[in-house]
């Protein structure tokens, strides 16, 4: 069986830096024309001039003759001016802004520590056009790590919305029913990412046959009945949900350790899994807008116009990836996987 798709874009991942780059941005660009780039280095990129550069050292990272477009964001912080949002927008590799509560997740040390204090940076990302990408989970420690998702929507997110009605903003990696409702129920300005590993697997996984450090990312999994959502938001033909692998590698070295850092790695094999995912819920077929369509539709970019075939053809998934001076253990790592990229960046 073989499945061709106008050619994907991951509109949510990272690559990380330096001397990983060939590994991380070679994957992707096996099966992605575009991604959306994250901003959470070890040295976050908050300014036009490290976006640039970084940019710079992605396409320096890609295999002759393969072809992939990063598209570029910054890195909120309580210090971002409106005069950086406009150099960002008039630079044209510049799509949006992340914003991360301050200790949310890897490398968000620098992040927003009151997002009620950025409704003038909000109105200017408005007016420069550029789309707000959210990671919505509070960080308040009284809140349970499984209902972060929820509140911070109902504490944080449902204000900016009310207060912005034009700003185009992303909820990404969406991982509860309560996501999906606020995402529906927001309108067409509002779009949410869906991963792979949030569609395929609950929190049991991580537990199963003991605790699993390559199944711990952030936001966490979280029941079947949030996953079984995810996978109806993601195959019902909704234009407000989209691809965004969420790809986050770490060596094994600090995945296996006495406090393991959070996310897993999926640019390996992502458009595999993504199609695993949608072959389980008996719907190939609705796979091809989710993962190619809405996203664009969504930014405002034109669909690419080069297809990608994906054939049902066995292929067992290394155990690790050399990852600098360490292995980077992707997901599903020794297990063999159904689908298979067979051609990508063929034209229309």
């Amino acid at each position: 069986m073989e499945l061709t798709l106008t050619t994907p874009d991951d509109w949510h991942l990272h690559l990380r830096d330096d001397e990983v780059l060939p590994l991380t941005v070679n994957h992707a660009a096996n099966r992605f024309a575009r991604a959306i780039i994250m901003p959470n280095l070890s040295l976050p990129i908050a300014t036009t001039e490290l976006a640039l550069a970084y940019r710079d050292r992605i396409l320096a990272a890609l295999e002759p003759g393969r072809r992939f477009s990063p598209l570029m964001t910054l890195y909120l912080t309580d210090r971002t001016t409106p005069e950086e949002l406009y150099r960002a927008a008039d630079s044209g590799a510049v799509f949006a802004c992340k914003l991360y509560p301050a200790g949310a997740t890897t490398n968000s040390e620098a992040g927003i520590t009151d997002p009620e204090r950025l409704d003038a940076v909000f109105e200017t990302m408005t007016q420069a056009g550029l789309a707000l990408l959210v990671h919505g989970e509070v960080t308040d420690p009284e809140v349970d790590v499984f209902d972060r998702e929820a509140v911070f929507i109902e504490r944080t997110l449902q204000p900016i919305v009310e207060r912005h009605p034009k700003l185009k903003i992303v909820l990404e990696h969406v991982t509860t029913r309560h996501g999906v409702d606020f995402v529906r129920a927001a309108g067409p300005r509002v779009g949410g990412t869906l991963t792979a590993h949030h569609l395929l697997y609950n929190r049991n996984e991580i537990f199963r046959g003991g605790l699993n450090p390559h199944l711990y990312c952030l936001p966490v999994l979280k029941r079947e009945e949030h996953r079984r959502a995810l996978v109806e938001a993601a195959t019902r033909g909704d234009p407000s949900f989209f691809l965004g692998t969420d790809s986050a590698p770490h060596g094994k070295d600090r995945k296996e350790s006495g406090c393991g850092c959070a996310g897993i790695y999926t640019a390996h094999a992502a458009l595999e899994l993504y199609a695993t995912a949608f072959e389980q819920a008996g719907s190939l077929d609705r796979l091809e807008a989710f993962a190619s369509h809405f996203g664009p539709d969504f930014y405002g970019l034109p669909r690419n116009t080069t297809t990608t075939t994906l054939v049902q053809r066995d292929w067992e998934i290394p155990q690790g990836y050399e990852y600098g001076n360490s292995t980077v253990v992707p997901l599903e790592a020794g297990k063999v996987l159904r689908w298979s990229v067979d051609s990508t960046g063929t034209a229309i």
